[in-house]
């Protein structure tokens, strides 16, 4: 009796054995795998689009100089702003003056030259008319009366060029904005036009901030164009305040080597928040969609197959599902496919998981 009783209590131990067995089998064999989860949610949320961006100043002067010589005198503080017509460099100016009064007396002196062959050509004028003059000296008066008046005429084209130099000499702002270093100190001699900058001067207020964008958005940015002005925030790092501008410029060519478009925002800058050849991100918002599911972003994996989420099924195992997915800033990422509404996904944990595992669920809220 006893004998029969132990063979009951093995047989019972082995069943029970075999069924852990086959459970531990299904479920890769391991211990529950506490994770975070979260449910993906039907919502609306904003359509933007986050891109890495550089800022670029609205107008860009490199100053060189239209007149060689000496430099000898710099009238403004490097790094300072300027408004176009200030004086920034003076060159000197006494060769160019000496030129100027030499023009002046050349001209002067052919003047009354072309009045006293003028005068002369109106006597011979008369005298051939009478019959007194022969024609050929008749001719030679009017022809040297001509080029008389051409040599003044010469001359007052050589008068305007030496004043035109003279004002060269002093090198003004042609634009109002932010001026660089100083390229070119006092003492030094430049040469006109072909020389090295003498300083960079930038216009910052309003400013630009460049940024590319996927081409196939292009469609969406067109028609979202054409209803609105398309705003654009600037995301500074280290900054909670954060600029606003609007989409001024879209390119006429997609990159074909990147498959991304490039747009242009302009933005008042007059605090200078914004500063040539910085980063931000910007952030360009085109509208609301409505209806999207919607995962926190962390549920989103990316493997070699493409973009994955963990499904938690009713008997508290995972699925791994392909799933095509795109950022939505801080409302987290939007599941065009591969999600329904009310699934349950794992938003942390995901290293410990296979298809098939068993978890231990806990809420993002912390409630398991």
């Amino acid at each position: 009796m006893k004998r029969r009783v132990l063979l009951a209590l093995v047989a019972v131990s082995a069943a029970g054995g075999c069924a852990r067995a086959a459970t531990a089998q299904r479920t890769g064999g391991a211990a529950a795998v506490p994770v975070t989860v979260a449910a993906a949610r039907l919502t609306s949320v904003a359509d933007r689009l986050d891109a890495v961006a550089s800022v670029e100043a609205y107008e860009t002067v490199s100053l060189k100089a239209q007149a060689g010589g000496q430099i000898v005198g710099v009238r403004f503080a490097e790094g300072r702003d300027v408004r176009a017509g200030d004086l920034l460099f003076q060159i000197d100016p006494r060769p160019y003056r000496a030129a100027l009064a030499q023009a002046e007396a050349t001209l002067a002196h052919d003047e009354a030259q072309a009045q006293k062959a003028a005068a002369d050509a109106r006597r011979a004028e008369e005298l051939f008319a009478q019959g007194v003059l022969a024609k050929e000296q008749h001719e030679q008066l009017a022809s040297a009366a001509t080029a008389t008046r051409a040599t003044v005429a010469a001359d007052q084209a050589a008068v305007e060029n030496a004043r035109l130099s003279l004002a060269y000499t002093e090198i003004r702002a042609p634009i109002s904005g932010r001026t660089g270093s100083v390229l070119v100190h006092e003492g030094n001699v430049v040469k006109a036009v072909d020389g090295s900058p003498l300083v960079v001067i930038n216009r910052i207020d309003p400013i630009y901030v460049s940024f590319s964008v996927p081409e196939k958005r292009l469609g969406a940015i067109r028609a979202a164009q054409s209803r609105h002005v398309l705003g654009v925030e600037a995301l500074v790092a280290g900054e909670t305040t954060v600029p606003g501008g609007t989409v001024t410029f879209v390119d006429n060519q997609v990159d074909g080597q990147s498959g991304t478009i490039r747009l242009k925002a302009t933005f008042p800058n007059k605090a200078g928040r914004l500063w040539p050849g910085q980063f931000v991100t910007a952030r360009l918002t085109l509208g609301q969609r409505e209806g999207v599911v919607v995962v926190p972003s962390a549920a989103v994996q990316t493997g070699q197959q493409g973009s994955y989420a963990f499904v938690v099924k009713p008997d508290q195992t995972v699925e791994q599902r392909a799933v095509v997915a795109e950022p939505a800033g801080e409302e987290g990422t939007i599941v065009d496919r591969g999600l329904t509404a009310g699934e349950t996904v794992v938003v942390d944990g995901q290293l410990g998981l296979v298809p098939g595992a068993r978890v231990q669920s806990r809420s993002s809220a912390g409630r398991p």
